[in-house]
C-alpha cells in the first residue's frame, strides 16, 4: 500500500514538473517578447516571432526536462536529504536540461526549420531555463515543508526496526528520535550479542528480543525498514537474517562502523558491476570537478591573452639585465605525488640552484620548506619580480596543461615532499595551484605546519565559491606585495 501511494505521489509530482516547465516555457517568451523590449529597448530593440512558431519546441523541452529529472534520481525518497543537496540536484537538473535543449536544436538546424534564416533566441532560452529552475526550487521547497510538516504530524511515516543495541543503532535512533519529519517510526531494537539482554528499553525504546526471534518479531509487527547497525566482524553471521527479510521484501540497510576514527566521505560505488564501498576526504563530485577544470581553463586563457604584452615585456627585461634563459624549469610534484616541469620567470642569478646548501642556514621556514627572505643568488629585477608575484605567470601553462589549477595548494618540490610527515601528505591529494588560503593569509610570514594546516583546510571544504573568495582576495595581495619574499 505504501509502495503504490509513492507510486502515484511521484506520478503526480513528476507531472507537476512537467507542467511547470510548460509555464517556464510560456513565462520566459512574454518576458522576452513584452517586457524586455519594453525596459532595454537598446538590448532588445525588436519583439520575437509568434508564440505559435515557439510552441513545437515545447515538445522538445519537456523531453529534455523529463531525461534531466529522471536521470538525476529527484523522484528518489528524499527524507534525510539535506536542503543543500536538493538545490544542488533542482539546479544540476536545469543545466542538464537546458544544454540538451539548446544541442539538439542547433544540431537538427530546428531554428532554420521554424524561423528560417533567423535563429532562436538565446536570451529566452536562458530565461526559459532560470524560470524552470527557479519554479521548480519554489515546488520542491513546498512540497518538502508541507510533507515534513505532515510526518512531524504522524502521517505518511514508515516503521523502523533497528538491528543492534551498540552505540551505532542507540545514536541512529536517536537521530530518528531528533527528526520526526524524517516521518520514520522506531519500533524497536533486535539484540545482537549472546550475552545480550533480550528485553528492556534502549533510548526510549523496547528490545523486542533477539536474532533468532527475528522472523517472529517481522511477523508480528508493521515492519518497513530495517537497519543492520554492527560492525564489520558480525557480517558473516547475519547473512541468513538478511535473507530472512528480503525473502518478504523488506528494505534492509546496513549501517557499518566501519571506521570509527575516520573522517572521510564514504560513497557506494560500482566496478564493473562490482560494488565497492569508497572512502575519500577530497572532493568527488564529478560535475564540480568539471566546473573548475573549465573554470581554470578559461581564466587561464584570459590571462594569458591579456597579459601577453606584459610576459613579453618581463620576458625582454630577464634577458637585458642578467644572463641566462628566461624561463626555469623545475620540477615539482603535483596531483598525488606526481612530477611535472613547472615554469617560472627566472629571477635568480644562473647556477644558483647549486648553491642552496651554502645558505642552508640563513632559512628562515622551519620544516623541510626553505625561504630566504633577502636570497643574495636573487638578481634585482628578480625581487621585484617576486615581489608582485609577476615571475608566476608562466605557470598559467601549466594551469592549461591541466599539471595545475587555478586555485589550489602550491606544488612542493619532490626534496620536501620526502620529508612531509604522514598526515603532511594530505596536501597532495588535490591538484597543486597558483594560489590557496596560504598566500592570502600572509604567505612567507607564516610558519610551516601553519601552511600545512590551511592547505588541509582548504581541501576539507573546498567549493567553487571559496575557489572565487580566493582569486578575488588573491588581487590585492599581490598587487600590494604582502608577506612576498
Amino acid at each position: 500500500m505504501l509502495k503504490q501511494r509513492a507510486r502515484w505521489i511521484h506520478s503526480a509530482v513528476f507531472l507537476t514538473d512537467l507542467a511547470l516547465v510548460v509555464l517556464a516555457f510560456w513565462v520566459a517568451y512574454l518576458v522576452r517578447n513584452d517586457l524586455l523590449p519594453l525596459w532595454l529597448p537598446l538590448w532588445y530593440p525588436r519583439e520575437l516571432y509568434p508564440l505559435s512558431m515557439y510552441l513545437p519546441l515545447l515538445p522538445l523541452g519537456l523531453v529534455c526536462w523529463a531525461a534531466s529529472l529522471f536521470g538525476n534520481r529527484v523522484y528518489a525518497s528524499h527524507r534525510t536529504l539535506p536542503l543543500r543537496t536538493e538545490v544542488t540536484m533542482v539546479v544540476r537538473v536545469t543545466l542538464l536540461a537546458t544544454v540538451a535543449f539548446l544541442l539538439v536544436i542547433f544540431v537538427l538546424r530546428l531554428d532554420a526549420l521554424l524561423l528560417g534564416s533567423d535563429r532562436i533566441s538565446r536570451s529566452w532560452v536562458v530565461l526559459f531555463g532560470s524560470f524552470g529552475c527557479l519554479f521548480l526550487l519554489v515546488e520542491k521547497l513546498g512540497l518538502r515543508l508541507v510533507s515534513r510538516y505532515f510526518r512531524a504530524q504522524g502521517f505518511n511515516y514508515r516503521t523502523l526496526l533497528l538491528i543492534g543495541t551498540n552505540r551505532h543503532a542507540r545514536r541512529i535512533a536517536r537521530m530518528v528520535a531528533a527528526h520526526s519529519y524524517w516521518g520514520y517510526k522506531t519500533l524497536g531494537f533486535v539484540e545482537t550479542r549472546p550475552d545480550g539482554e533480550a528485553k528492556g528499553v534502549v533510548e526510549g525504546e523496547p528490545v523486542l528480543g533477539r536474532l533468532e526471534d527475528l522472523s517472529r518479531i517481522v511477523q508480528e509487527n508493521v515492519v518497513d525498514d530495517v537497519i543492520f547497525a554492527v560492525s564489520h566482524r558480525e557480517l558473516g553471521e547475519l547473512e541468513p537474517y538478511f535473507l530472512l527479510l528480503q525473502e518478504q521484501g523488506i528494505r534492509t540497510r546496513f549501517s557499518l562502523d566501519l571506521m570509527p576514527h575516520g573522517f572521510s566521505k564514504v560513497e557506494l560505488e560500482e566496478f564493473d558491476g562490482t560494488p565497492l564501498l569508497s572512502f575519500a576526504r577530497t572532493p568527488t563530485s564529478y560535475p564540480l570537478m568539471l566546473l573548475k577544470r573549465t573554470v581554470d581553463v578559461a581564466v587561464a586563457l584570459v590571462l594569458l591573452l591579456l597579459g601577453l604584452p606584459i610576459i613579453l615585456a618581463v620576458a625582454m627585461a630577464i634577458k637585458v639585465t642578467s644572463s641566462g634563459a628566461v624561463l626555469y624549469r623545475q620540477t615539482r610534484c603535483g596531483l598525488n605525488g606526481r612530477q611535472f616541469t613547472l615554469y617560472k620567470f627566472r629571477t635568480m642569478f644562473e647556477g644558483a640552484h647549486d648553491r642552496r646548501s651554502e645558505l642552508q642556514h640563513l632559512n628562515e621556514m622551519d620544516g623541510p620548506a626553505f625561504k630566504v627572505r633577502r636570497d643574495p643568488r636573487v638578481t634585482l629585477f628578480g625581487r621585484f619580480l617576486r615581489k608582485f608575484s609577476l615571475d608566476e605567470l608562466p605557470q598559467l601553462w601549466n594551469v592549461l596543461r591541466g599539471d595545475m589549477s587555478m586555485v589550489g595548494p602550491r606544488p612542493p618540490i619532490p626534496e620536501e615532499v620526502a620529508q612531509y610527515a604522514r598526515w603532511q601528505r594530505r596536501r597532495l591529494s588535490m591538484k597543486p595551484g597558483l594560489t590557496c588560503l596560504w598566500q592570502i593569509s600572509g604567505r612567507n610570514d607564516l610558519d610551516f605546519n601553519r601552511w600545512m594546516e590551511l592547505d588541509l583546510e582548504y581541501i576539507d571544504s573546498w567549493s567553487p565559491l571559496l575557489d572565487l573568495k580566493i582569486l578575488v582576495k588573491t588581487i590585492p595581495v599581490v598587487l600590494s606585495g604582502r608577506g612576498a619574499s
